[in-house]
């Protein structure tokens, strides 16, 4: 049933310029907005996808194949004005469904073309189309908002979301901060193409994930055009504004690079970044071709964010990486980035991969091996830190204890030591046969911890997981040496 109580009626007044009178409200809400004079055939899409730590991530009855950006930006006042047009098949019959946004004013929606009802709760905008959406349903809705984008503060008290900058902004989401600066379906299992444009005074540079399409100057602004053609999950959505140096190449294969580097950080990350092809190409040989169209990195100073993310096509550093971070968030372009986890518990996976490819990148370039790594993990003298070296073992890598701990230790090093275990297990040519066919049945989509031991296990039919699996990758403590 339809209500008309007066708040409901105030807020299709808001949102839809065409009722000209609270009088007509009532009745244009139930004939014109909500379709309720055909019956309410479908339910709504619900909140959240029941992600074991982010509940209230993502939503359900629809799944996004593409995310249209209109974004403009003034650092001065720290304002953004935003369209985001998205592009979804409805997975069930839908009366209404949700968006994940927080903060921020939405002017107006509509779906297929018709203005929508919809009110915000917290991080929910929902959304009721003057038609009900057909299970199987393609549809498009776009929502207009604007305001001062927010800092989202994680659970483990690290800052994403809209960052300001002392020359822009930096934009980033993992886990949740996307929804900082854009509508969507803000969960990792929900991967769609993007176009982002991005408008900003002129003499400020825009960098986004995928390519640069065109960049235009009109009265004193740039708008940069940004695409990601292969499917991309919200969190590693990234908009890094600011005054960059840009710097363009290829790999020998003809992978385009785009690097751009804030002036203070680019004679110190010149010389490690110069190595993107060479680690590139190592990697691909490691773990099978390249997944993107296009590679690089975005280096900004050490306060815009305190942290390395590995967004999609260039990740973001904080300042001049290393050649282990660098190796690191490369390394997640296949894993995290291709191979995207279908919920946050099965961080580890993203994690665990791109620790072990620093242990392969040192033992494949006359550094200590994996086998020593795992080793120093084993003795407790991995880290100079006692503290850090017993934090590895604080819980089993595919049961973080809480939202608050998916980025700890035992998420990344003790992650790397299952995949360690595997390779003790199963030999050399088997373990790589394992992470380059596991990197290429999933290429593009999700996957969970029970799909990694089954394929692990189907790879491998005469090994026996059932002590790795239940003393390295779900036991409690410090297993056993092998």
């Amino acid at each position: 049933m339809v209500s008309c109580a007066p708040h409901r009626i105030a807020r299709v007044y808001r949102s839809a310029p065409f009722v000209r009178t609270a009088a007509a409200g009532c009745a244009l809400l139930v004939l014109t907005l909500t379709g309720c004079d055909g019956g309410v055939r479908g339910t709504p899409g619900g909140t959240g996808v029941h992600d074991p730590y982010f509940p209230r991530a993502g939503n359900g009855g629809y799944d996004v194949s593409h995310y249209g950006l209109t974004l403009d930006y003034d650092p001065d006042r720290r304002h953004l004005t935003g369209t985001a047009v998205v592009t979804a098949r409805a997975t069930k019959d839908l009366s209404a469904f949700d968006l994940d946004l927080s903060g921020l004013d939405v002017h107006s929606v509509t779906v297929a073309g018709k203005a929508a009802w919809f009110s915000r709760a917290g991080q929910e905008l929902t959304v009721r189309p003057h038609d009900d959406l057909l299970k199987g349903e393609t549809f498009s809705a776009t929502v207009r908002y604007s305001g001062r984008p927010q800092v989202v503060v994680d659970p483990d008290g690290s800052r994403e979301g809209w960052l300001p900058t002392a020359d822009g902004a930096l934009a980033l989401g993992e886990p949740v901060g996307s929804m900082a600066w854009f509508p969507g379906n803000n969960h990792p299992s929900d991967k769609a193409a993007y176009d982002i444009a991005v408008t900003v005074p002129e003499g400020l540079r825009a960098v986004s994930n995928g390519e640069l399409r065109s960049e235009t100057t009109s009265g004193g602004r740039t708008t940069f055009r940004w695409r990601t053609a292969e499917p991309m999950a919200s969190y590693l959505a990234m908009v890094a504004i600011g005054r960059f140096e840009i710097t363009r190449s290829t790999t020998r294969s003809g992978l385009p690079v785009y690097v751009a580097v804030q002036p203070s950080q680019a004679r110190e990350s010149r010389a490690v970044l110069a190595r993107i092809p060479e680690v590139v190409e190592w990697a691909e040989r490691r773990f099978g071709p390249f997944p993107f169209s296009s590679t690089g990195a975005v280096v900004g100073r050490g306060e815009d964010s305190g942290y390395a993310l590995e967004t999609q096509n260039r990740p973001v550093f904080p300042g001049a990486p290393d050649i282990g971070t660098l190796v690191h968030e490369l390394a997640h372009q296949w894993f995290g980035d291709s191979v995207t986890p279908k919920s946050w518990r099965d961080m580890w996976l993203n994690e665990a991969f791109a620790t072990y490819a620093q242990w392969l990148w040192e033992e494949d370039h006359g550094g200590r091996t994996a086998q020593q790594a795992f080793d120093a993990l084993l003795r407790g003298d991995y880290f100079t830190d006692d503290a850090a070296n017993e934090a590895v073992w604080a819980f089993p890598p595919a049961r973080p204890s809480g939202a608050d701990h998916i980025s700890d230790r035992p998420v990344y090093e003790r992650g790397a030591a299952v995949l360690h275990r595997i390779r003790q297990a199963v030999g050399d040519r088997a373990f790589q046969d394992i992470v380059r066919g596991w990197a290429a049945a999933h290429r593009h989509g999700n996957a969970d911890t029970a799909d990694f031991t089954a394929y692990v296990e189907k790879k491998a039919p005469d090994t026996d997981f059932t002590g790795i699996w239940a003393d390295w990758l779900y036991g409690d403590g410090r297993p056993a040496g092998p």
